[in-house]
């Protein structure tokens, strides 16, 4: 009895040898995308943060690569804002477990962008060892984009889900795909073109924006969108 007892009280601290499928059992998280009250302006224009693309992946997986021309799916993000083309890259993947866009916001009924104090939110559900990663144009831009790095995040520190504000993992990228104008001002930006994908081609490959010397000035990317992870 005492043996028995004895292996129960070491069980119940998790230590290893102990039969259980705890660690293996998916977890769901709420995820929240908003576009801080705060956020500031671009040459007087408002943040604005558009619909995105969203991957719960292993890490065989990368997003987009760093230093590589972009595909059509960053592309259709980072210029206008639109996922269509990533959904549609990211299915059927062997090692993308889910996927899908983020593209009405909280409180909405028809899809659109957000400006400051709008979110997005979904659900996914995870196992230790999946990743996160996701998209979202910043909208005062050509092709510029705000995600994690190209691996995304970790949903699981070991067998603990990650939860809390993920903002300070998040980069703004150069998908290098579109000439850069002035921020809030250029004709060739989502909210003043004529039309999807009409700016002047660059043929360039992705960057973190720091390492772009276009001379424009850009927000922190702490300070243009909000990330937060909430597990069920």
């Amino acid at each position: 009895m005492r043996l028995t007892l004895a292996l129960i009280a070491v069980c119940g601290l998790g230590l290893v040898g102990c039969d259980s499928n705890e660690t293996d059992t998916p977890r769901t998280f709420l995820i929240t995308i908003e576009n801080p009250a705060s956020a500031p302006d671009a040459n007087g224009a408002p943040n604005v943060l558009s619909p995105g693309a969203w991957a719960v992946h292993t890490s065989a997986i990368e997003f987009f690569t760093e230093g590589a021309a972009a595909g059509a799916g960053i592309e259709g993000i980072a210029e206008d804002g639109d996922p269509t083309a990533m959904v549609a890259a990211l299915a059927g993947v062997s090692d993308v477990l889910s996927s899908g866009a983020f593209d009405t916001p909280v409180g909405a009924t028809d899809p659109g962008p957000i400006t400051p104090g709008g979110a997005y939110s979904f659900t996914v559900t995870a196992s230790p060892g999946d990743r996160l990663s996701l998209a979202t144009m910043y909208v005062q831009s050509n092709d510029l984009f705000l995600a994690f790095d190209p691996e995304g995040i970790a949903l699981f520190n070991g067998s603990d889900p990650v939860s809390g504000d993920l903002s300070a993992r998040m980069a703004l990228w150069d998908a290098g795909t579109e000439v850069n104008e002035e921020p809030g001002t250029g004709p060739n930006q989502a909210p003043r073109q004529a039309g999807p994908n009409t700016g002047t081609d660059e043929n360039g490959v992705i960057q973190d924006i720091g390492s772009v010397n276009d001379g424009y000035t850009y927000p922190a990317p702490i300070q243009a969108v909000r990330i937060t992870i909430d597990p069920q």
